[in-house]
Formats: C-alpha cells, sequence, structure tokens
C-alpha cells in the first residue's frame, strides 16, 4: 500500500480522485472538486454516533456506530466504496480529521482486499493547505488588475492569458446583477477551494506574478478572500478601452443570447424561455434602488417587449433597446465613479487587443 500522504500539493496538482466519507451535510458546506460524496454514516446516524459521544464516551459511541452501519446497510457502502477504488486505483480517502471515520473505512476495505490510503489529516488538513496558498500567493507574486467599462470582454481577456485567474470563474457568477449562470453559484468555501486550486496550479508553472480582473469585495454571494482582494486594491491597473456598440454587442451577446441557449439547453424549451425571462427580469429588479423607480420601469418595459419578441422567433435586436440605455443610467456612471478613485494605478489603457498585448510581455 502507499504511504499516508503529506503530499497534498500533488492531489490537487494532478486532481487526485478521492473519496469524502464525511456525512452528506458535511460535504454540502464544502468540498474539493476531485473529490466524490461517498459518506461512512447518513446525517442521521452521524447524529446519534455524536449524541452517543457526549452522553457516554468513544468507545460507546465507536460501538454504537459499529451497529448503525452494518448488514445490509454495510454492504451498500462497501460496494460503493470497491467501485470507486476499481475505477480510481490512484486515488484517496479521507474524513474530517484523517481519524477514525477514514481508518475504519480504510480497513474494511483492506480486509475486503482492496489496499487503499488515507489523507494524513483528513480533509480539515488539505483545507488548511489550500487557505495557506491563498496567503503565500498574496505574499509572494505581484499583481496586476485588468478593469474596464462593463462590455469590453475582460474575462475572456483574462482567460486568453497564462499567468491569469478568473475570479468569475472560480465563484460561476459573473459578479453583476446579471451574474449567474444557469448552474447554482458555488459555496464560499467551495469557491475558495477551487480558487486556492487554480492558483496552486499556476504557480506550479512558474510564473512571475498574477492578472486578476478588477472585482469588489463580493462575487454574487461569495467573498473574495481579504488577504487577496487587499492586494488587489493596492495593484497597478490596465484598462480595456471598447466603443459603445462594441460593447453592446458583447452584453447582447452574453447577457441575452448566451444565457437564452443555456436555458433552453439546460431545461428545454418551453421551461427554459419562462426561466430566461425571470432571469433577465430579476437581474433588472435587483438594481431597481439604484436605477430610481422612473428608470425602473422604463428598463422594465422594454425588456418585457425584447423578450416578447425573441419568444416569437423575431430575434434578440430589441433587446439593445433596454441595454443601451442601462450602461448610459448605470453602469457606466458607476464604474466611472469607480474607476476615478484608483485613477493613480492606472499604467495603461487600451482596446482590447491592445491590453492583450501588453499583459502578454508584462516582465
Amino acid at each position: 500500500m502507499r504511504e499516508d500522504t503529506l503530499n497534498y500539493r500533488q492531489l490537487f496538482l494532478n486532481d487526485t480522485p478521492m473519496i469524502d466519507l464525511r456525512a452528506p451535510v458535511e460535504f454540502k458546506q464544502g468540498a474539493f472538486p476531485s473529490a466524490v460524496s461517498l459518506p461512512l454514516m447518513s446525517n442521521e446516524e452521524r447524529e446519534k454516533v455524536g449524541t452517543c459521544y457526549k452522553q457516554q464516551g468513544q468507545d460507546a459511541a465507536i460501538k454504537l456506530g459499529h451497529k448503525l452501519v452494518s448488514g445490509e446497510i454495510k454492504e451498500q457502502r462497501m460496494a460503493a466504496w470497491k467501485a470507486f477504488v476499481e475505477e480510481n486505483p490512484e486515488g484517496y480517502l479521507y474524513c474530517f480529521r484523517g481519524g477514525l471515520r477514514s481508518r475504519t473505512t480504510q480497513q474494511w476495505l483492506k480486509e475486503a482486499g482492496a489496499d487503499y490510503p488515507l489523507v494524513t489529516g483528513g480533509y480539515k488538513a488539505l483545507r488548511n493547505f489550500l487557505l495557506d496558498e491563498i496567503e503565500a500567493t498574496c505574499e509572494e507574486l505581484p499583481f496586476y488588475i485588468v478593469g474596464g467599462n462593463t462590455g469590453c470582454r475582460k474575462t475572456p481577456l483574462i482567460n486568453s492569458l497564462k499567468n491569469a485567474v478568473d475570479l468569475e470563474g472560480a465563484a460561476n457568477h459573473r459578479g453583476s446583477s446579471f451574474g449567474r449562470y444557469v448552474t447554482p453559484q458555488r459555496s464560499q468555501i467551495n469557491f475558495e477551494n477551487k480558487l486556492a486550486i487554480d492558483l496552486l496550479k499556476l504557480r506550479n508553472t512558474g510564473i512571475s506574478e498574477l492578472i486578476l480582473e478588477d472585482e469588489g469585495r463580493i462575487i454574487g454571494s461569495v467573498d473574495i478572500p481579504h488577504s487577496l482582494h487587499l492586494k488587489m486594491q493596492q495593484a497597478p491597473i490596465i484598462v480595456v478601452e471598447e466603443d459603445l456598440e462594441t460593447r453592446l454587442h458583447n452584453l447582447l451577446q452574453e447577457y441575452v443570447i448566451d444565457m437564452h441557449r443555456s436555458h433552453t439547453e439546460y431545461y428545454g424549451e418551453e421551461q427554459g424561455n419562462h426561466l430566461c425571462a425571470e432571469y433577465l427580469l430579476s437581474g433588472l429588479d435587483k438594481i431597481r434602488k439604484r436605477l430610481g423607480s422612473e428608470r425602473w420601469r422604463e428598463l422594465r418595459k422594454m425588456m418585457e417587449q425584447a423578450i416578447a419578441t425573441h419568444d416569437k422567433g423575431e430575434g434578440y435586436s430589441q433587446h439593445l433597446n433596454w441595454l443601451s440605455p442601462l450602461l448610459e443610467w448605470y453602469y457606466d456612471p458607476m464604474y466611472s465613479y469607480q474607476l476615478g478613485n484608483k485613477a493613480e494605478r492606472i499604467v495603461y489603457r487600451g482596446n482590447w487587443q491592445e491590453c492583450q498585448d501588453y499583459l502578454h510581455n508584462i516582465k
């Protein structure tokens, strides 16, 4: 059997498949991208064992755990673990601290003829390693920030660079009122885990600087780690500048066409149409107070007309009727104000291609 690992770096660099033995409620709160939830105990079983531990001590809790996970229940869970082991012979298993749950499962698998290693320190050690990776990145690398008005395709620019990390991709949210995707946003813990693994993989390539998109402290419902955001607030800024027509075309594609396609592919035509309309209207409703009631009503009316038009199969162009004033009334003034407060940090301005060339040549 391979030795129990302390090399957490390689586990994440290699996207090593892992069995997460924690209860489903623990897994839901946060896990790792390459881990699969195959719990030793259900939520209810874990609760019973925990209560027993508090009232009667460890020995009684262990005895109860073996009683609860026995017979047909144990056979079913063993079958799932063995199937995973067969499909992922280079994998690992872990529980919260690398303690009783993982050692028990490891022993049961060994008795069934499957020698499988556990992660020393378990989930907690892996999680702390990732949090340390974020801190190390902040301490060791200079940052550059990509800014620019809404619709300048900053995220595709980030994703075209070899020394950049996509914060919005890690969050699974675009960071605006229209920022959510069809799939749910990651939890805070899963966002931090994904971000840390992205940083780890990038730093492993030997990069000498890190490029990030200009973001507020919050992306959707998750917070950017404090140390990372603090350093972002001090970094030089490269500003992407595109004309209004180009930006409107980009927003029409991103907010409307791509999202409509995603909804209909995910939910089917009828439900997808309805949910896409709900996504657009709710996005506008989120900024009602900032727009003011009169402008919000005007934009909502235009949006509803555009939705009705494209539902009839008459194209998406009418969405430009609300996208244009949305930029003029809301996004552009907001970003101009924010960028004005960072003017002393701007080191370059140019169109998308010029900024990409500039960022490619940063040393």
